[in-house]
């Protein structure tokens, strides 16, 4: 139920995943509106698809902690107690993102050696895909828990693209090793002596140019950068379309220029890569933007897909544990 348009946007992106890949979906919240958002997809292989009804919602506005107190039946609850119990190999939100970081956390706990979650959203470069995070699971963290957000994104790095050895760097405010606030100097002094290819520190304007394969940063400036970033292509998108239609020339310009249009928004979408997997919980859960549309749904699931394939969260484990990362 989590999402600006849900249930029919989440059901959407559920159905075709169900067409395109070899999975099934457990579709969790009100179920009047849930099966008029089904009706829509006549012919659906109902064996691939189960409703279960739950009639509490987290909204954006509440705090989640007390409202997942409030209300034992919210569907973000519900769906994650699910996966713990086995009946799903996964967990996929679009709704309030504490409210899903804190359902994954009650229900499926911590790894051992993670002293705090993160969410890590891909970010495109002039390469490969990149990785960011945390970018909002967890605010306020110590140099210990960079390191580990370090491993997990080294791990996600090679599951998600197939990145044999991930370069890793943390975001600061400069390259030198001095540079930045005691968290980072303090974080980099771990991460120089980590079984990692780490490459130093990172400025906010490398993010984006394909220096590190992973960048680690606390979580309220990776939701600050990544938020800016967002921001940043659908106002260029914006004046793009307006000067290339701004005149007779332009617009002739315009009709040649617009494939290489479609070709950039692919590369800068969030709904390529569906949503941002929460690393550390033992359980696997993708965050989706609360404007996931039915195609980022789609690909979330798949991502859940290929994460629940591959074993990622014992690769976690084991990486994290052969790290000997700090647990405070």
């Amino acid at each position: 139920m989590g999402g600006d348009a849900a249930p029919g946007r989440i059901v959407d992106g559920a159905i075709a995943a169900t067409r395109h890949f070899d999975v099934g979906v457990v579709l969790v919240g009100a179920a009047p509106q849930i099966e008029a958002a089904l009706d829509a997809h006549p012919g659906f292989d109902r064996d691939r698809v189960r409703v279960v009804n739950a009639d509490g919602v987290i909204e954006m506005r509440e705090a989640p902690t007390a409202a997942l107190r409030r209300k034992p039946n919210a569907s973000i609850k519900v769906a994650a107690e699910l996966v713990a119990g086995g009946e799903a190999a996964a967990l996929f939100s679009a709704g309030h993102t504490g409210a899903s970081v804190m359902a994954a956390y009650a229900a499926f706990g911590l790894l051992p050696g993670v002293d705090r979650p993160a969410l890590a959203a891909t970010i495109p470069t002039k390469g490969r895909p990149a990785v960011l995070l945390d970018v909002g699971a967890s605010v306020e963290c110590r140099p210990q828990h960079l390191l580990q957000f370090a491993v997990m994104g080294a791990v996600y790095s090679r599951v998600a693209f197939d990145i044999d050895s991930p370069r890793v760097g943390l975001l600061s405010i400069g390259e030198e090793e001095t540079k930045g606030n005691e968290l980072t100097r303090d974080a980099h002094r771990l991460l120089k002596t980590a079984p990692l290819q780490f490459v130093g520190n990172v400025e906010a304007r490398d993010v984006y140019t394909g220096v590190a394969d992973v960048i680690v940063c606390d979580g309220f400036t990776g939701n600050v950068a990544l938020k800016i970033s967002e921001g940043l292509v659908e106002v260029m998108e914006e004046l793009l379309s307006e000067e290339l239609s701004s005149t007779i020339t332009m617009r002739v310009g315009s009709m040649l220029t617009q494939r290489a249009l479609r070709h950039f928004r692919r590369r800068v979408d969030y709904s390529e890569y569906g949503g941002a997997p929460l690393l550390g919980v033992a359980g696997i859960t993708i965050v989706g933007h609360g404007r996931s549309s039915a195609k980022a749904v789609r690909n979330a699931v798949a991502l859940a897909y290929r994460f629940a394939s591959s074993h990622s969260t014992q690769r976690l484990e084991r990486e994290i544990a052969a790290a000997a990362v700090p647990h405070h």
